[in-house]
């Protein structure tokens, strides 16, 4: 009789109509204590429970029950080799077909954030993925099933063929070490959780929804969330429009990390990963109104994020021009019926604080690592460097734009009056076209009393130029840290302009 060792932590109605199958099958059904129940409380009588298979009961308290010869030697016997054969049949050890086992729910509870170390130990399985990995290495004669959504297939595969074929069996085992992987993974980075930058590096992401395309329509892409931070971009809810592409996702991330900064009512308008206009107002439709007077023509099929909830007001404003995604914490109450006049758009509530501390970059062969430079916030610490000092309002401009310049591409320049970008320009081989485009920008829109923030030093006394023929730059911050320094402070105090050093660099490649 072909045997199914069946010992599952998450029990169900699936999980009953696959061994009602195996039963019928008359698959003899091994299972542990708490499985052993379900299954026989539910009717089934070919049921044993592991016990009778090892002689030998469960011990401390669960940790020790599938760990013994009798079991591993039905499930690992290479039935292609005699020695093997004979072998478990000289300790009467009965082979085994299908291993079925999913397991604890450390992801689930270490995600609630109330269990503790101690807790949670108890929470990490052995014997459950020992018994898969073993099923797993020898898939070319048993079965070994990690997924409830594998049930149907195997069902399928007996049925028609009275076993499942080579082909299936290959596939299982490549799930089963896949998840084995992902679920030790999560358990070393819990644990490792205070080392940022381990020996071995590690990633531990299940699949969240396949995506439209990447970042060109034929590239296949996919997005997958992280099993062990919260994170912003973990658990959001589109409430309408159409599928989430690669790029309204990156997007996005660089949207709500800019909004996020901010107390105050806040927008942000992205374009392929950039900042294309950000303002703080007295509310969220002044915020709006200022971020779209920026740039208007860049916000065209852009995407727009805000700190605070999204009113009846702001959405029929937004309702007359053409986005592609719009982010709010949350709708107030009939906005979601006037944003969705528009069919395609989509519209996405975020919860979540911004949490993830690392970023990590990808290169042909190797991962970059890094910490994220939006836990490093702007202290205002600065040292100004000419006969000029800031005004009270140019202070409160240039650290608002501060924020704003590390998320724009380097190199990267951004132009504000007040709490409202007027010009960003980044991406740039060179520091003086990025200034030459900011500045040009800005002045499309006004004409006097400007700051300047650059997220990295003046090589050259030439921005500093650059600024002064404008005439509408009053104030500029940078880090400081170049051999000609004393140029462009010299050059500031010829034309007046007030210059400090922050002495830290928002380098964003």
């Amino acid at each position: 009789m072909k045997k199914a060792l069946i010992s599952v932590y998450k029990k169900n109605e699936k999980l009953f109509h696959f061994a009602n199958f195996l039963y019928q099958k008359e698959y003899q059904i091994i299972s542990t204590g708490g499985t052993y129940q379900y299954l026989t409380k539910r009717g089934l009588s070919n049921v044993m429970e592991i016990s009778d298979i090892t002689s030998f009961p469960e011990i401390l308290d669960g940790r020790v029950k599938t760990i013994h010869p009798n079991i591993y030697g039905g499930i690992l016997a290479n039935r292609s080799i005699e020695k093997h054969i004979q072998s478990i049949r000289s300790y009467n050890i009965h082979l085994i077909d299908i291993v079925l086992v999913n397991f604890y729910p450390f992801f689930e509870k270490m995600m609630e954030k109330k269990y503790d170390i101690y807790s949670l130990v108890e929470l990490i399985d052995i014997g459950g993925p020992s018994m898969l990995r073993a099923a797993a290495k020898n898939f070319l004669y048993v079965t070994a099933i990690i997924d409830e959504n594998d049930y149907e297939m195997v069902q399928n595969e007996i049925e028609q063929n009275g076993s499942t074929s080579l082909k299936v069996r290959k596939k299982l085992a490549g799930k089963v070490f896949n998840f084995t992987s992902y679920y030790d993974s999560a358990i070393s980075q819990y644990i490792l959780m205070d080392e940022k930058f381990p020996t071995y590096l590690h990633s531990s992401y299940k699949k969240s929804m396949n995506l439209r395309y990447g970042e060109n329509p034929h590239q296949k892409a996919a997005y997958y969330i992280n099993t062990i931070n919260h994170g912003a971009m973990r658990n959001f809810q589109q409430l309408h429009g159409k599928k989430l592409s690669f790029n309204n996702l990156r997007d996005m991330n660089v949207a709500w990390k800019v909004v996020s900064q901010f107390s105050k009512p806040a927008c942000c308008t992205v374009k392929h990963s950039t900042p294309c206009g950000v303002a703080l107002g007295k509310n969220i439709v002044d915020a709006f109104q200022k971020t779209y007077y920026a740039d208007s023509i860049s916000a065209f099929g852009g995407i727009m994020a805000v700190n605070v909830p999204l009113t009846k007001e702001l959405a029929k404003e937004i309702n007359n021009i053409f986005l592609e995604v719009i982010i709010s914490p949350s709708y107030e109450k009939d906005v979601l019926n006037i944003l969705k006049i528009k069919k395609n758009i989509r519209i996405i509530s975020i919860h979540e604080p911004i949490s993830d501390k690392l970023e990590y970059v990808q290169i042909d062969g190797g991962i970059l690592v890094q910490e994220d430079d939006y836990f490093f916030p702007n202290e205002e610490n600065y040292k100004v460097v000419t006969k000029k000092k800031f005004t009270d309002q140019e202070i409160k401009s240039l650290f608002f734009a501060q924020k704003v310049v590390k998320y724009v591409k380097s190199n990267a320049i951004v132009i504000a009056k007040g709490t409202q970008t007027l010009g960003i320009s980044g991406g740039q081989t060179n520091r003086i076209w990025a200034t030459s485009q900011a500045i040009n920008r800005a002045l499309e829109k006004e004409k006097e009393d400007l700051v300047l923030v650059s997220d990295a030093f003046f090589p050259f006394r030439d921005v500093v130029d650059e600024a002064a023929r404008s005439g509408i730059i009053r104030a500029i911050l940078q880090p400081g840290g170049s051999m000609r320094d004393e140029e462009s402070v010299k050059a500031c105090d010829d034309y007046g302009i007030a210059m400090a050093f922050t002495g830290k660099r928002h380098f964003k490649h």
